[in-house]
């Protein structure tokens, strides 16, 4: 039996049922030549093909659709306010204009131009402040005492997390077989929610985070035993999983996720850029950490018993004009 998380396998199921008919089923792929190179049996889970482009409006809606039940608790649902560098914000805002209520979202000044396009045509207001987790966090406070809402935290809500968490019981669904499942990681979220969805059922299923060398305060976090921020903003081509893991996240990563494998800049650009030409899958960078991943030498140091890996392609909202890296050699094609 698990120990008590702030989400548990009832919370999750109540999310599925909760935006059941609102998000999409998404498609699990396969790709021969990353199954070649990755010598084994890889799916693709494909949150690119979701709403808003990202996994994000799973626990967005999820947590929006409760602002009724935290109403009753002496909060009054007249907005709802987070911060984000764009896939969550999106989200949030897409999920507050189908409940019908303003959506108010702080975002990092050096977010991608796309995503804070995106969330304004989502009909987001947004409020810009610093790129660190404390400009975010304060700037997101003001704005809930300003505007009367309330707060929906991109990572560590709990109806955030359970709605993350419907991937994982997609996944049992669609690759019966799965033996491990391995998922980007920044503020936790979405690993948390899977984590608690698969280990509940099948404790044998392994858990994998994946996250860039230049953030990896969630392999930082595994080894020294306790939650280690990262020291400063991190610079990295995978912009959605700059942010640190958190307090409600972090038990649920100590005790469930089996392992952290951290990959190079060069490793995303990589990955990534195999996926868009062979697999012909327009996904962003940060869904490219999994795929760096399993293609890692220690991940295929792992035993040859671990047939069946089941990557989260978390989102496919792609800066494009940050893009020029790709005119630079790659042995991808």
């Amino acid at each position: 039996m698990l120990p008590q998380y702030c989400v548990s396998l009832a919370s999750v199921q109540k999310a599925q049922a909760t935006i059941d008919g609102l998000v999409h089923r998404t498609p699990v792929l396969t790709n021969s030549t990353l199954d070649r190179r990755a010598e084994r049996r890889v799916f693709l889970k494909c949150e690119l093909f979701q709403k808003t482009g990202s996994f994000k409006i799973r626990g967005a809606l999820n947590a929006v659709s409760g602002l009724a039940e935290r109403g009753q608790e002496g909060l009054q649902a007249r907005a709802a306010v987070t911060h984000s560098s764009g896939n969550h914000g999106q989200a949030l805002a897409l999920a507050a204009r189908m409940k019908g209520i303003p959506s108010y979202v702080v975002v990092p000044r050096t977010a991608p131009a796309c995503k804070k396009a995106a969330m304004l045509e989502y009909g987001a207001h947004l409020l810009e402040c610093e790129p660190t987790d404390e400009s975010r966090a304060e700037t997101a406070s003001r704005a809930v005492i300003e505007t009367q809402g309330i707060l929906v935290h991109p990572n560590q809500d709990p109806l955030v997390i359970a709605g993350q968490g419907t991937i994982g019981l997609e996944i049992l669904e669609q690759v019966p077989d799965v033996q491990a499942v391995v998922v980007p990681v920044g503020g936790g979220g979405l690993i948390s929610g899977i984590a608690v969805a698969v280990k509940t059922q099948h404790p044998h299923v392994k858990i994998y985070a994946a996250e860039p060398e230049n953030a990896d305060d969630c392999y930082q976090s595994k080894r020294n035993g306790r939650l280690t921020p990262n020291a400063s903003p991190p610079v990295t081509l995978a912009d959605a999983v700059k942010t640190s893991i958190g307090t409600n996240t972090w038990p649920i990563i100590r005790d469930l996720v089996d392992d952290v494998f951290t990959v190079s800049e060069e490793e995303i650009q990589r990955a990534t850029r195999l996926i868009w030409e062979r697999a012909k899958l327009v996904i962003e960078p940060t869904a490219g950490l999994g795929v760096a991943a399993v293609l890692s030498r220690r991940f295929r140091d792992l035993p040859v018993s671990l047939r069946n890996v089941c990557v989260v392609l978390c989102g496919g909202n792609v800066d494009l004009d940050s893009l020029g890296w790709l005119r630079a050699p790659s042995d991808a094609s």
